[in-house]
């Protein structure tokens, strides 16, 4: 593999078709996250917030992750290792599936598969990459998968462009 970024992303031609990135990073889930995610983005369902109604009134007995926030943190869990400093920007994410809760306590560890790429027809300096991302808690439960389509930076040297170090 060629060298990455300053900031450690890859460039599109270093994205292999078929290639699975396991990532390092995981995230102990907590009922703070939950709320504060709730909250900031005016969902006041209590499936995620009152655990007095989780308890007497769900079959979980407990509150559920907002599920929003389980499809932001297995993304963001992908970045460090795929596109820090060489996406151009997310053109789309489908096939947005949760198979199973996360619950507050909850471990998350994911994997990137690149499912396809090829290059930008507008832009020389850029290609489109999609991925297929899956989020999983401690027990190796599949809880959250999607595919994403991201404009990613081809390598300055094969373009010509002088990309200032961090």
């Amino acid at each position: 593999m060629s060298t990455p970024h300053p900031r450690g992303g890859l460039y599109y031609e270093d994205f292999e078709v078929g290639h699975i990135f396991i990532h390092r990073l995981t995230r102990t889930v907590t009922q703070m996250d939950n709320m504060l995610f709730s909250n900031m983005t005016l969902n006041p369902q209590p499936l995620h917030i009152d655990a007095h109604f989780c308890a007497t009134e769900t079959e979980w007995g407990k509150p559920l992750m907002n599920s929003l926030f389980t499809l932001g943190l297995m993304i963001g869990i992908s970045v460090n290792d795929t596109t820090v400093g060489t996406t151009i920007a997310n053109l789309g994410m489908n096939d947005v599936k949760f198979p199973a809760p996360v619950f507050e306590g909850d471990t998350v560890h994911c994997t990137t598969e690149v499912l396809g790429k090829r290059e930008s027809k507008s832009r020389l300096n850029a290609g489109l990459v999609e991925f297929h991302h899956r989020a999983f808690n401690q027990h190796n439960t599949l809880v959250a998968e999607c595919r994403r389509q991201a404009f990613m930076l081809k390598r300055p040297v094969a373009t010509g462009q002088i990309v200032n170090p961090v």
